[in-house]
């Protein structure tokens, strides 16, 4: 595997992260260079999106360990275009999206990692998170007043709130690593230039408009104090176990093919095979196919 391409994008483990000090703009692999235009790009997303089929029916087949992808993003940022792109090739039947919207009243009436809890992947299985329980550390962070909804018992100071969130999720996160998933996780990072060209899309394309929430533009009006949230959000949980990819989202083709690329390597790193049969079952093989070929024209 190579581990320059998973280091490039990848959030240091030791809290040195700056948001400010990352580019939303694609970047060439060699200084000097040229970042690939969009059919070299989609080209090679292609190939990984290939590939990564190949290596899902391996992990499908083994049922050994799992893999949960986590996407969060500014709105407008390409999460679902790239979720679609990423994993177009796979079969279906072991990857299941997750959207979370706000939680309802049965997930309010339980701790905060509950109802993500419940959708994690089996043995075998590719899980997407579409936002996750980071929005409890990133919405609720910037707008505190829908902790109220989730009647937590009194007296926690919020910054000490806010670590104990972040305590537990890397707790949560090593769990799942050391019982067989794989956690990947990727924040989409948009410009607020960039951003604000999407969105005026979606209002000016009338077959965008059901795109638009004009609640978005109430979470835009509050750009630095997310910044600041996602800056903490991933200087507190980006482990050796569970580590957190800051990728250039500004061209939509270079973000998904940088997320395809470490999504691959990252499952090749399972080395995961096809099962064996029985040896008693593999010995007669030729049996089983003369039984089934009986009678029937070679």
């Amino acid at each position: 595997m190579d581990q320059t391409r998973l280091a490039r994008w990848r959030v240091p483990f030791d809290g040195a992260f700056a948001l400010a000090d990352t580019s939303t703009e694609p970047m060439p692999d060699v200084p000097g260079g040229k970042v690939p235009g969009k059919r070299k790009l989609r080209k090679a997303r292609a190939a990984q999106t290939e590939r990564l089929r190949d290596l899902q029916q391996r992990l499908y087949a083994e049922r050994r360990h799992s893999v949960l992808l986590v996407f969060q993003a500014m709105d407008a940022a390409g999460k679902d275009g790239t979720i679609r792109a990423v994993l177009s090739g796979v079969n279906p039947a072991g990857c299941v999206v997750h959207p979370f919207g706000p939680p309802s009243k049965e997930d309010l009436s339980h701790d905060f990692l509950w109802r993500t809890t419940r959708r994690l992947p089996a043995k075998g299985h590719i899980g997407v998170f579409n936002r996750s329980y980071y929005e409890e550390v990133l919405v609720v962070r910037v707008q505190p007043e829908y902790l109220e909804a989730q009647r937590l018992p009194r007296g926690v100071p919020l910054d000490q709130l806010w670590q104990q969130r972040f305590d537990s999720i890397r707790a949560h996160e090593r769990h799942l690593a050391e019982n067989g998933t794989t956690v990947i996780k990727f924040f989409l990072n948009v410009s607020r230039d960039e951003q604000c060209r999407r969105l005026l899309r979606r209002i000016d394309d009338p077959e965008r408009n059901w795109k638009f929430n004009a609640g978005d533009l109430k979470v835009r009006a509050r750009w630095d104090e997310y910044m600041a949230a996602y800056q903490a959000a991933l200087q507190e949980t980006s482990r050796p176990w569970a580590p957190w990819y800051c990728i250039p989202a500004d061209n939509k083709d270079f973000m998904r093919l940088q997320v395809a690329n470490i999504v691959v390597q990252t499952i090749e790193a399972l080395n995961s095979q096809f099962p064996e049969l029985p040896a008693d079952d593999h010995a007669r093989l030729h049996e089983f196919r003369a039984e089934l070929t009986q009678g029937k024209p070679s």
